[in-house]
C-alpha cells in the first residue's frame, strides 16, 4: 500500500504526465455533462418511459455505450458508434479493396487520408441512424414531450432534420474530444470515451442490484456478496485473456561488430491467444438483430422469437458459434502471417528447426490456428456470461458486466491506460504501476 501512493506521488511529479492526465479528466467531464443535456425542443419531464426501455436488452447495451445518453435523449444520444462502425468498414476494406489496401502502406499520408474517408462515412451513418433515433423517440415518450412541434408550430419533418442535424453535431463533437484525448491527454481518446461511458452505468447497475436483493426475498445480502465475488473472478479472467499471449522462439543471426565470430540471440514473437479483441462480438451482436429487424421489431413471431430471448438456449448457443467464427475471420483479417515472415526474412531472423519462406508461413499459421481456438471458446464463453448471470437472479443492468462487450471493453482500455501511464514512470526512472515494473496491455508485450 506504501509502494502505491508512492507511485500516485510520482505521477504528479511528471509535469508533462500531470498535464495530461488534467487535460483528459477536463474532457471528460466535459463529455460526460454533454450527456444529459436534452436535444432542444423535447421535454426532460416525459423521458421515463424511454429511460425504462433503455435499461434492457440490446438498447440497453447501446445506452450502456453512450454513458446513458440514448435513453436521456441527450445531443450525445448516438454517442461514438457511428464512428466505430465506419472504422470497422474502412478498415476491412483495406483487406479486400486495393486501393485501401494501398492506403494502408502509405504512411502517415495514407493513415490521414483514411481517417478523412472513415469521417465521411461516418456522417453517412449519422444520416441513417439520427432519423431511426428521433423516430424511436416518437414512438417511446408522449407527443407532447415535443414542445418545439406543439408550441412552435414545426412539422415533424421539420423537426427531425433539425434534431438529426444536432446529433451529428454531437457524435462529431465526441469524436473531437476523443481526438484530443489521443493527441494532447493520455491516449486511447475513444475507446477512453466507449470505457467512461460504461464506468459511468456501473454505479448504477450496483444500487439497482444492490435495492433489488433487500427489497426481495431474493438472497439478500449473502447473495449480494456472493455475486460480487463471481464478478471479481470473471474480470481476473478477463485480464487474463486480453493479456495472453503465445511466444514463438526466432533466432536472429547477429554479426558482432569488429569481430568475425557469430552470436546467436533468441527473440520472441507474440501472437495473442485473442488478437481479434472484442470485435468478433460486435459482429455477432448485429448479426443476430436481423431476423428481429426483419419480422418489424416484433419480438413474438417465428425466428425473432427465438433469437430474442437474450436468455434462451438457442439465441446464447448461435451467439457462441457466430462467436469463434467471427473471431476465427477476424484473425485472419488482422494477422498476416506471410507480412510477419518477409520481415523476419528482411531482418535475418528465422524460426528454429522451420525453413524460411513458404514453410515458416505455414508454421505461423498453424500456431496461430491453434491458439485462437481456446481464445474464441473462452471469448465466447465470457459473452454469453450475462445470461448465466440473469437466469441466476441478477438485475439485468449488472449482469450486462459480468462479460461480453462491456466488461472485455473495460479491462483492455483500463490495462491500456495503465500501460500508456506506466511508460511515462519509466522513462523517467519511477517504479512502474506493477512490481515486475512492466505491464501488458492490449497492444501486446
Amino acid at each position: 500500500m506504501k509502494r502505491f501512493f508512492e507511485t500516485i506521488q510520482n505521477i504528479f511529479k511528471i509535469e508533462e504526465l500531470r498535464k495530461r492526465l488534467g487535460y483528459t479528466l477536463l474532457l471528460i467531464i466535459i463529455y460526460r455533462l454533454g450527456c444529459f443535456v436534452v436535444l432542444p425542443g423535447i421535454d426532460a419531464t416525459m423521458l421515463a418511459k424511454l429511460q425504462s426501455s433503455a435499461s434492457e436488452g440490446l438498447v440497453g447495451l447501446l445506452n450502456m455505450f453512450s454513458g446513458g445518453a440514448m435513453g436521456n435523449a441527450s445531443i450525445f444520444a448516438l454517442g461514438v458508434m457511428p464512428y466505430i462502425s465506419a472504422s470497422i468498414v474502412v478498415q476491412l476494406l483495406g483487406v479486400f479493396v486495393p486501393y485501401f489496401r494501398k492506403l494502408q502502406t502509405e504512411g502517415e499520408s495514407g493513415r490521414q487520408k483514411m481517417n478523412q474517408i472513415t469521417r465521411y462515412l461516418t456522417i453517412l451513418i449519422i444520416c441513417i441512424q439520427g432519423p431511426a433515433y428521433i423516430a424511436s423517440l416518437h414512438a417511446q415518450i408522449p407527443a407532447a414531450a415535443f414542445t418545439a412541434v406543439n408550441n412552435l408550430g414545426w412539422s415533424n419533418f421539420m423537426y427531425n432534420i433539425v434534431a438529426t442535424a444536432i446529433l451529428m453535431a454531437g457524435s462529431m463533437f465526441i469524436m473531437w474530444l476523443g481526438e484530443r484525448i489521443t493527441d494532447r491527454g493520455i491516449g486511447n481518446g475513444i475507446s477512453l470515451i466507449i470505457m467512461i461511458g460504461i464506468v459511468a452505468r456501473l454505479p448504477y447497475a450496483i444500487t439497482a442490484e444492490f435495492g433489488e436483493k433487500f427489497s426481495t426475498t431474493s438472497g439478500g445480502a449473502l447473495f449480494f456478496v456472493v455475486e460480487l465475488l463471481v464478478w471479481f473472478f470473471v474480470i481476473v479472467a478477463a485480464v487474463a485473456l486480453v493479456q495472453a499471449v503465445r511466444r514463438v522462439p526466432v533466432q536472429y543471426a547477429k554479426r558482432v561488430i569488429g569481430n568475425r565470430q557469430y552470436g546467436g540471440v533468441r527473440q520472441y514473437i507474440p501472437l495473442k491467444i485473442n488478437a481479434a479483441g472484442v470485435m468478433p462480438i460486435i459482429f455477432a451482436q448485429a448479426l443476430m438483430l436481423f431476423p428481429i429487424l426483419f419480422s418489424r421489431w416484433d419480438a413474438t413471431r417465428g425466428l425473432a422469437a427465438t433469437l430474442g430471448n437474450y436468455t434462451g438456449f438457442w439465441y446464447n448457443f448461435i451467439f457462441f458459434i457466430l462467436i469463434i467464427i467471427f473471431t476465427y475471420f477476424y484473425t485472419a483479417v488482422t494477422v498476416n502471417p506471410t507480412q510477419m515472415a518477409e520481415d523476419m526474412k528482411r531482418n535475418g531472423g528465422f524460426i528454429p528447426g522451420v525453413k524460411p519462406g513458404k514453410k515458416t508461413v505455414e508454421y505461423l499459421d498453424s500456431i496461430m490456428s491453434k491458439v485462437t481456438l481456446p481464445g474464441s471458446i473462452f471469448l465466447g464463453f465470457i459473452s454469453i456470461m450475462p445470461a448465466f448471470a440473469i437466469l441466476l437472479g441478477v438485475n439485468n443492468q449488472f449482469a450486462s458486466f459480468f462479460g461480453g462487450t462491456s466488461l472485455l471493453i473495460l479491462v483492455g482500455v483500463v490495462l491500456d491506460t495503465l500501460q500508456q501511464i506506466e511508460s511515462y514512470l519509466l522513462m523517467r526512472h519511477y517504479d512502474g504501476l506493477m512490481k515486475t515494473g512492466r505491464l501488458s496491455g492490449r497492444s501486446g508485450m
